[in-house]
This record gives C-alpha cells, sequence and structure tokens, in this order.
C-alpha cells in the first residue's frame, strides 16, 4: 500500500498563475533552485504534457551539480499536476509527485503529495522542508509578477 506524505500551504494568488509558475522555466527555475542554488536556464528543459520529459541541474553553494530528470504523467490544467522526479536519472523515479491546486478565498490550496517509499523519518522530515523552501520561493515568484 502507497503511504504519502503531505505538504499544504495557501498561496495569494489565482490558481492558473500558480500553475504557470509550476511549469514555465523561468519561474520553475527559480523555485526549484530556492534561494541557495542555481538552476541554469541551460540545464532546464520542460515538455509539460502526459509523457513529456523534465530536465534540470541543480548547482550547489559548494559547486557540486545535482542532475535532476522526471516525467510529466498528469496534466490538468490548472488544477492537478503529476510528474516523476528523481536525481537519479538512470534508475527508476517512483511514483509521481502530485501537485494539487483548489481554489480558496484569498488564492490557491496548493497541496504537495510524495510516495514515502523507503524513505526515513528523517528523510521524510528533510523532503518536506525542501518543498516548503519551493514554496517559500514560489510565493516570492508570484509576488514579482
Amino acid at each position: 500500500m502507497t503511504e504519502y506524505f503531505t505538504v499544504t500551504r495557501t498561496l495569494a494568488a489565482p490558481r492558473e498563475l500558480v500553475f504557470d509558475v509550476l511549469t514555465t522555466p523561468q519561474h520553475f527555475a527559480v523555485w526549484f533552485g530556492t534561494a541557495a542554488v542555481e538552476v541554469p536556464a541551460d540545464s532546464l528543459s520542460m515538455d509539460v504534457r502526459p509523457g513529456g520529459g523534465m530536465r534540470a541541474d541543480m548547482v550547489l553553494p559548494d559547486g557540486n551539480v545535482i542532475h535532476w530528470a522526471g516525467e510529466y504523467v498528469e496534466v490538468d490544467r490548472p488544477s492537478h499536476l503529476a510528474m516523476t522526479l528523481t536525481d537519479r536519472p538512470d534508475e527508476y523515479a517512483g511514483l509521481p509527485v502530485i501537485f494539487d491546486l483548489e481554489e480558496v478565498e484569498g488564492g490557491t490550496l496548493l497541496t504537495i503529495r510524495q510516495d514515502r517509499a523507503d524513505f526515513s523519518d528523517e528523510q521524510v522530515a528533510a523532503t518536506i522542508a525542501g518543498y516548503n523552501g519551493f514554496i517559500d520561493d514560489m510565493e516570492r515568484v508570484l509576488a514579482s509578477l
């Protein structure tokens, strides 16, 4: 049985705009990189459609590079996105990460769900912290639009 962990946050923006920030390369590079990490534009490719691929490099402050890859499994603009995502592009990526966007008073409720797989409690906590960092940067991108 699949066990998911969930991150939820309300963003003060219409869900169409939130969906665009999730799926537009220029915005994705900002929030996926966060304030501490660079995602060079020339390393980023996004084919946002079912079966389309995603690739990005994260250049860490110490100069190390993490290569990310994924595949868009479901794309239902502006309410739902499911994509695999892995930092081991040559291995099975696992179940998709699910992004649901719901219109609520004051903006958009963003819910991110990911299969726990074989993550330890510490890995789940670190991944949740990472998603919260992504969302913090999404908020900054949205505020600038």
